[in-house]
């Protein structure tokens, strides 16, 4: 049974690709290694955590003991990164948190795979998940390739530029065999609620108001959570070893566009009058080092291997609001904290 080690599995976009996994390869030994730091919910992952391929690990990733006892224990034949520190606020106030995580915690994976595959690297993948930020900020033309040279322009991003370039040292230094993607903003369902989509949504519930940055005309390109899964599992499988792809919705939004957007949705699901609330959306000072534009070619990751995003924004948008509403529950756990007991009742 091949083995698979997803770091970060418990989190927004790690329990997509665990639930994936899990359930398109039954042959596939699946461990979900996660620390179960704030983001870090297993509740998202409730449907398969019985399944008889799925284990989970409590484990940091910057503690190389832990980290050797799990390659002794499992033996992977693959490891799929995605654990890391992912909110730029968060990085402003607390940079060093991004560094021990991102980037010490992937040099500590980088080392453990090598050490525990040694020369024997023929069914050997260690694959690396980043970010668009690091490629820095676009004006209103352009898109970010894989050639695009890095400037990264927060903590956040700078944490990520340095570990894809650790991963690439490892490449060519000692061989490992390493695949890397750099995506988009993410949204659909088991978003933590301090991102965008997830927080106008909880707060539009909840009739609080609408913080939007500066004057909300920076644009990112969003991703459908499931089209990025779908991604991240032929890379793995088909990706050319020390590439990179680009992974990108094909959808740009300014953020007021987007907060405006939800504003209209929520109305119609709510049941309420149509624009009332738009009355919610409150400007507040810009973030530090705000990039004004990101957009994603992924040309190279449909061209090569087959992949393409599937599902539209409006749907996309849409579905997620309807998500939240009927996973109110979860909602409200994961905002009183209490969804970090469910490790404690579960697995102890």
């Amino acid at each position: 049974m091949k083995t698979v080690i997803i770091t970060g599995g418990a989190g927004f976009i790690g329990s997509h690709v665990v639930r994936l996994f899990v359930s398109k390869y039954p042959q596939y030994r699946i461990v979900n290694l996660d620390l179960l730091t704030y983001a870090g919910n297993l509740e998202n992952l409730r449907d398969v955590e019985n399944a008889p391929n799925y284990l989970f690990e409590k484990a940091d990733i910057t503690d190389p003991v832990a980290l050797d006892r799990i390659f002794s224990q499992y033996q992977p034949q693959g490891v799929i990164h995605l654990a890391a520190e992912s909110h730029v606020d968060r990085s402003i106030s607390n940079p060093v948190a991004f560094v021990e995580t991102n980037v010490l915690g992937t040099v500590h994976l980088l080392n453990t795979a090598r050490k525990h595959w040694g020369n024997d690297l023929s069914d050997k993948r260690f694959y690396h998940v980043s970010t668009d930020e690091v490629y820095g900020s676009l004006g209103d033309e352009g898109l970010f390739t894989e050639e695009t040279s890095y400037d990264p322009r927060s903590p956040y991003s700078a944490s990520k530029a340095a570990s894809d370039h650790f991963v690439r040292a490892w490449y060519h230094t000692y061989h490992l065999p390493v695949v890397l993607s750099n995506c988009s903003n993410n949204y659909g369902p088991n978003h933590f609620p301090e991102k965008l989509i997830p927080l106008i949504i909880n707060n539009i519930r909840t009739n609080k108001p609408l913080p939007v940055y500066g004057d909300g005309q920076n644009v990112r390109d969003w991703l459908w959570v499931k089209d990025h899964a779908a991604a991240i599992d032929v890379i793995f499988h088909k990706g050319r070893v020390g590439e990179t792809y680009n992974i990108g919705g094909n959808n740009e939004w300014k953020n007021l566009d987007l907060v405006q957007q939800m504003c209209d949705i929520m109305d119609d699901l709510l049941g309420r009058p149509a624009g009332s609330s738009r009355s919610l959306i409150t400007f507040v000072k810009d973030r530090p080092g705000h990039d004004r534009r990101y957009a994603i070619d992924s040309s190279k990751l449909q061209n090569e291997l087959g992949w393409a995003p599937t599902v539209k924004s409006g749907e996309g948008f849409r579905e997620t609001a309807r998500w939240y509403l009927e996973n109110e529950k979860w909602l409200e756990h994961v905002i009183s904290g209490t969804y970090q007991q469910y490790y404690a009742e579960q697995y102890q």
